[in-house]
C-alpha cells in the first residue's frame, strides 16, 4: 500500500484515524464489533445505511465471525482495528490460533448444501484487497481494505 500523498498546499495530511478494541471471543463479542465499528465509521463521516457503512458491517461480521469460530483459543480474545487512511478503510482481525489455513489467493465455494464456508466468498467480493498475516508472537492477523468513494 502507497503512503497518503501531502497535498498540494505544504500541509501534512491529517493523522490516520484508528479504532482499536480487544474483543470477547464469542458470537456477543463479534456482533459488538460489528456494532461499535459502524458507531466509529458514522463519527469518521462514513455514514450509518451507506454502501461503505453496509460493506464494512459484512466485512467485520465475518471476519469477528471467523476469529471466535476458528481462531478462538480459551481465556484469549480477538483484536479489531480500523484505520481510516485517506479514502481506503483497512480492517484488521487478529486472532490467537497461529495455524493458516490457505486462504489467499481464491477461495472455493462450499457444496450447494453446506451449512458454512461463505463468510470468506463475502470476504473476497466485498474488499478491494484482503491477505492473511502472521501475528507475532502468536497468532493471525486477516486484512480487508475497501476504497471508499470520493
Amino acid at each position: 500500500m502507497t503512503a497518503p500523498s501531502v497535498p498540494a498546499t505544504g500541509q501534512a495530511q491529517p493523522a490516520a484515524a484508528v479504532f482499536v478494541q480487544r474483543f470477547s471471543s464469542t458470537p456477543r463479542g463479534a456482533r459488538l464489533a460489528r456494532l461499535l465499528v459502524l458507531h466509529q465509521l458514522d463519527a469518521w463521516g462514513v455514514p450509518h445505511g451507506s454502501l461503505a457503512s453496509d460493506s464494512v458491517a459484512v466485512l467485520v461480521a465475518e471476519l469477528a465471525a471467523n476469529a471466535v469460530t476458528h481462531g478462538r483459543v480459551p481465556g484469549r480474545d480477538f483484536e479489531l482495528a480500523v484505520r481510516l487512511l485517506g479514502r481506503t478503510l483497512r480492517i484488521e482481525v487478529s486472532d490467537a490460533r497461529g495455524e493458516r489455513r490457505p486462504l489467499v489467493p481464491g477461495v472455493t465455494a462450499p457444496a450447494p448444501l453446506a451449512e458454512g464456508g461463505r463468510g470468506l466468498l463475502l470476504v473476497e467480493a466485498l474488499a478491494d484487497r484482503w491477505e492473511v498475516l502472521d501475528r507475532f508472537p502468536v497468532g493471525k492477523t486477516v486484512v480487508a481494505e475497501l476504497d471508499l468513494p470520493h
